[in-house]
């Protein structure tokens, strides 16, 4: 969807920041036995930090990986293009929940090297199908909207 380097950097930084804010909350709420309004500013807390870590990563590795398994895969011509974006976004949870849970579980749940693989496991399990989820009904949804409301001339002039 985006055609410019700009447009991908405003995109993943609108898709980051929603999905990051999502996760956090959830794991926090997880931890905590349920949500409250405290919980907000943990969030609030941990968010800059884990949203420029996870957008480096997604925008120098795991999106160059994801697009370029996602067109090997898939034939561009015959696949319609809700099959790609499906594809863009399991591909892209399938790669970043595992990554970001280690990341988590280092930064902020640590509990000694000695149960950082099982913590690891338990948090990605427990996170991936809330971001997957999320990615697909949700953040992913709302993120092309917005981006294409506020691109829509670029968008148009490029078409």
């Amino acid at each position: 969807m985006p055609k410019t380097k700009f447009q991908e950097i405003i995109f993943g930084i609108m898709m980051v920041i929603l999905m990051v804010f999502a996760m956090i909350t959830y794991n926090i709420s997880l931890q905590n036995g349920g949500i409250s309004n405290e919980i907000f500013l943990e969030v609030l807390k941990a968010l800059p930090l884990t949203c420029l870590i996870a957008f480096l990563i997604e925008f120098f590795f795991v999106g160059k990986l994801v697009h370029k398994i996602t067109f090997k895969t898939l034939n561009v011509k015959q696949t319609e293009p809700i099959f790609i974006t499906l594809m863009i976004s399991c591909l892209t949870v399938a790669f970043m929940c595992p990554i970001m849970t280690l990341i988590a579980n280092i930064f902020f749940e640590f509990k000694g090297w000695e149960n950082l693989f099982v913590n690891w496991i338990q948090t990605w399990t427990l996170s991936f199908p809330m971001a997957l989820f999320w990615q697909l009904f949700y953040a992913g949804p709302l993120v092309r909207f917005l981006f294409r409301k506020v691109f829509k001339n670029q968008l148009k002039a490029s078409n």
